[in-house]
């Protein structure tokens, strides 16, 4: 899908048998061309039509591509490596989207802009044309984690028509294959530093007679799932962080010995109940690491200071050395505590201070084992990358 004959707009319509509609979209598009004057194609990328789709684009005068993948976010991927337009502007092809009213878009662009969002709340959303719990659950609901998770200047976070740079596409490097391609756009533009604009559009009911292929809770779930993995920090680090501290601090206190609340008192059983938590806050902590080292290390996300300086640093040695001495001192404790159990002619045990004793061999043998496990993890991702050992 090699692109040739450079010129300046391609017109990309993913498409998966549209004949009721395409043929309106690839008009309004050729129409504007011809009014504008810009350098433009219209392609449709084809997701293996069977109602004849290609044949209609083709008859008109539009460029079909084929692409076997099955997705939405397939066909405009391989849609837009086989444009031969210095600017992409993507549309879905149910005519939904006005394709003779693009020159918002192409401003914005020149302006150098390197993705344009269209924004259906400030154009206009025409009756019947997005179902209600879209409009007013689905939508809001994901743009604004959107807006909270990654700082997102847009505020219609899954508009179905927007623009953007070759190279810009080029820097963002999509992967998704389905609707949640939308969302990992605009995170990773946003991510990566882009310009971000919107644009008022207008949303019209699609001219189909069958369903949509969208389905909204599934699709729905997709683009959160894959928002809250593109967000380390709020899927694991600050829940992590918030569960160890509030562990550590009862943990600390029951250490000590009986809390009481006015009339409930907590003892041992609360102890351990902390313990578990702080072990899963650690352990959530420092799989957000991982996660996060790991999306640096594929270009999924941008650098972070801090993890860098952890990622070039001897997490190895450092880790492994903590992670020693941890499980040293849980083990030395519990052999005193096996000797003062001996004394006691492995009898019962009094339920109070020894067993406290008790919970922190283990919580150091548990943290230490863990500690020498996860730098073993951060010394892998540490190793350079082709690209870092060319530089």
């Amino acid at each position: 899908m090699e692109s040739a004959a450079p010129m300046k707009l391609t017109i990309l319509m993913p498409c998966l048998n549209e004949a009721e509609t395409l043929a309106t979209c690839v008009e309004k598009a050729l129409g504007w061309i011809a009014t504008s004057g810009v350098e433009a194609e219209v392609l449709v990328a084809d997701n293996g039509s069977t109602d004849g789709s290609q044949d209609i684009a083709r008859s008109l005068g539009a460029r079909v591509v084929d692409v076997p993948q099955r997705g939405y976010g397939s066909a405009l991927y391989y849609g837009s490596k086989a444009a031969r337009g210095r600017y992409i502007i993507m549309g879905d092809s149910d005519d939904s989207y006005d394709f003779s009213n693009l020159d918002a878009f192409v401003e914005k662009l020149d302006e150098g802009y390197d993705l344009v969002m269209g924004n259906r709340f400030l154009g206009g959303i025409e009756p019947g044309a997005m179902p209600w719990k879209n409009r007013y659950i689905g939508n809001p609901v994901l743009t604004w984690v959107g807006r909270v998770l990654f700082r997102c200047p847009a505020k219609d976070f899954h508009c179905g028509i927007r623009g953007y740079t070759r190279e810009a596409f080029e820097r963002m490097d999509l992967r998704t294959t389905g609707m949640e391609f939308a969302s990992e756009m605009v995170i990773k533009a946003t991510v990566l530093g882009l310009k971000i604009t919107e644009v008022p559009t207008t949303l019209s009911k699609d001219g189909r007679s069958r369903p949509p292929h969208l389905r909204p809770w599934r699709d729905g779930w997709r683009h959160l799932r894959f928002m809250l993995l593109f967000s380390p920090r709020w899927l694991f680090l600050v829940p992590g962080s918030v569960l160890s501290l509030v562990s550590l601090v009862a943990y600390v206190a029951l250490l000590i010995g009986t809390v009481r609340i006015g009339s409930v008192s907590f003892d041992v059983h609360t102890l351990f109940l902390a313990q578990a938590g702080l072990v899963v806050g650690f352990s959530t902590i420092a799989l957000g690491m991982v996660v996060r080292l790991f999306a640096m290390r594929e270009g999924l996300l941008g650098d972070h200071v801090l993890l860098d300086k952890i990622r070039r640093s001897p997490t190895l040695e450092l880790g492994g050395l903590l992670g020693l001495l941890m499980l040293v001192g849980g083990v030395a404790l519990g052999v005193h505590l096996l000797r003062r159990w001996q004394d006691l002619q492995f009898g019962p045990l009094r339920y109070g201070q020894l067993l406290r004793s008790v919970s922190l061999s283990a919580t150091l043998l548990t943290f230490g084992g863990l500690t020498v496990l996860f730098s073993l993890i951060f010394g892998f991702l540490a190793l350079p990358t082709r690209n870092e050992r060319l530089d």
